[in-house]
Parts: structure tokens; sequence; C-alpha cells
């Protein structure tokens, strides 16, 4: 088991998350809030913040429907090569969408795509259904904000550090968020192998979350005007969500709206808190589309409904919920909503 403690062990297990030919860069692997909210001043990250926040322009075709997706980042990079990117990006093309331009990622990922998976899931183009109706498909990630598929692998002529990176550190129900070796580190050890967060982690937490939300505002504000549709493809209750949310979509959602810190509060402000009501984010899937995903993952596999929300909380294939069929149902009745 991979010591909390020991930085360099922890870089090892995060380098076995990156896919060759990309490498990790050991300094962009961030272990608790703390790292997050020090990697905005990062020269990678901070150049990153500047393109997408200021520079950033979508390329797109005219289309009588043009849907921004955004789909949450996974521990594995490049996003498209894990299990729930490839589960979705292939449900989109069986569905009848195609790739618009031939913009893989290397070959030597291509052929470790095992079936039933094509390569055309590691495809980073736009995708188009020949019917008046494309998808631009985007990433939510921490540190980075926001991710175009595009540019999940180069920009601006020189690597992207989407393939380059590692971050746990938001995730505090994990039990290992968290740096010991910082001299700002308040985290307590509960066990032998989960850790609690004291305050300095809530603050930066909060500080953080923030920061990643107001950077998809930011961004949204700025090209937003370019789509008919935007929509967000994250698992309700998680990080990713609340990045998302607005204040008054936080208790429809069971997602809290303010952190704890010492003696008061800090409160958390989602991306569509910043946005106005013609370019929010709608956030799916919803809590009553997971309950009934749950009852017909039942009646598919014939099993009863404990069993099936058992695997859906595992996901199947090593993915998340998300990709699993009867939530992909979901997904593509919204991006094929007229």
């Amino acid at each position: 088991m991979i010591s909390v403690e020991d930085r360099a062990q922890r870089i090892t297990e995060s380098a076995r998350k990156i896919q060759s030919p990309f490498a990790v860069d050991p300094t962009l692997c961030l272990y608790s809030p703390q790292d997050n909210v020090e990697s905005l001043k990062h020269p990678r990250i901070a150049e990153w913040l500047k393109f997408v926040e200021e520079e950033y322009q979508p390329s797109l075709p005219d289309a009588e429907r043009k849907v921004l997706l955004f789909l949450p980042c996974t521990k594995t990079k490049p996003y498209p090569f894990s299990s729930e990117h490839q589960s979705i990006n292939q449900r989109l093309l069986d569905s009848g969408f195609k790739p618009m331009d031939r913009l893989y990622l290397p070959q030597e990922l291509q052929a470790r795509i095992e079936a039933p998976f094509t390569t055309e899931v590691l495809n980073l183009s736009l995708l188009s259904d020949g019917k008046g109706t494309i998808i631009h498909r985007m990433v939510i990630s921490e540190p980075m904000g926001v991710v175009p598929y595009e540019h999940i692998a180069q920009y601006k002529g020189k690597p992207s550090p989407a393939c380059a990176y590692d971050d746990p550190g938001l995730f505090e129900n994990r039990g290992n968020a968290v740096s010991p070796w910082r001299a700002d580190s308040t985290a307590v050890k509960a066990s032998a192998t989960r850790w609690k967060w004291g305050d300095e982690e809530k603050r930066s937490y909060v500080l953080m979350h923030n920061e990643m939300s107001s950077t998809v505002a930011r961004v949204i504000n700025r090209i937003g005007h370019n789509y008919t549709d935007i929509v967000s493809w994250v698992a309700p209750g998680l990080t990713h969500r609340s990045f998302v949310i607005a204040r008054d979509e936080r208790a429809a959602n069971n997602v809290a709206s303010r952190r704890k810190v010492g003696n008061g509060f800090m409160e958390l402000v989602g991306a569509n808190d910043g946005l106005p009501q013609d370019l929010r984010i709608d956030c799916l899937p919803t809590i009553e589309q997971c309950k009934d995903a749950v009852v017909r993952l039942a009646r598919r596999l014939d099993i009863d409904t404990a069993h099936a929300t058992a695997i859906y909380s595992r996901g199947g294939a090593n993915a998340t919920p998300l990709a699993l069929p009867e939530l992909l149902d979901v997904l593509l009745e919204r991006i094929n909503r007229a």
C-alpha cells in the first residue's frame, strides 16, 4: 500500500495513471486542497487558465443545434482512454454521431483499445449526427477548469497539461486527500489508511472549488453564445456537480451550499451562479433519473433492486454509473431533444 506520508511514493502511483506515450509531471501531482490552491500559480496551469478564460474560441461549423457537452475528468489520462469516456463516447458513436475530423490520440493508444470499443472513441474532434446536430465535448477538470476535447493532448503548439497531471486532492471522502508533508497541513490521521481534514484543508477546498466554478463561468460567459445547448454529464453528489450548480439548485441535488471552517462558514459557489439564465448549464443526470436507472438496470439483468443498486454503484466495466446504458439513455435523450 502506498504511504500517504511519502510524496515520492505517491508520485509513483500517479505515474501509473498516465498512459504512454504521455508521462506525469511530478510538479502537477496535487494530493490535497492546499496543493490545488498552490497549483493556480504553477506556470503550466496559470498559462492554461489564461488560455481558456481569455483566448480560446471553439471552431464550430454551421449547424441547427450545437451542443456543448461537459464530461468529468478521470484518474486515467488522457481522459478518452478511461473506461468512463470510452463508454460514453462509444454510445454516442453507436447512436449515429461521427467524428468530423481525423484528430486522434496517438496510435500507440489506439492500438490498445479493446472490444467492444472502437478507435473512434479516441477521436477528439466534433461529433455530428449528419442531421443538423453537432456535439463539442469539454472536460470539467481541477486544476484546469475546463479542457476542450481538441486540446487534451496539445494547445498552442505545446503539450497540454491535461495529459500530465494527477489530482485526487479534492476528494475528501477517499480519506487520503492530504499532504502531511506540508507545513500548512492540519489533517489528522484517523486510522492506518484514512485521514480527516482540518480547517486548512477545508478552507483551501472552498477556495479551489470556487475558483474552478468561476473559471467555468468565465469561459461560458465568453463563448456560450456559440451553442444552442450546454449540458454537463456529472455524477450527483460529487465535486464536479458542485462546481456547476447554482445556490438555488443545491438542495434538489443534495449538494452542500457551504462548509464549516473553524467557527464560521464559507459559501460554495457554482458556475451557474455566475451565468445568465440563458447560458446556465443543464446538469444531468438528476437524482430521479439515477433512481429510475437502477430500476431499469434491475429489469435488464433480471435481478432484485438491492443487487442492481450495488452494480450501479460500481458502474460496471470499472467505470462509473455515468457509463451505464441506463443512464446513457438519459444523455442521448437530452442531446437529441429538439
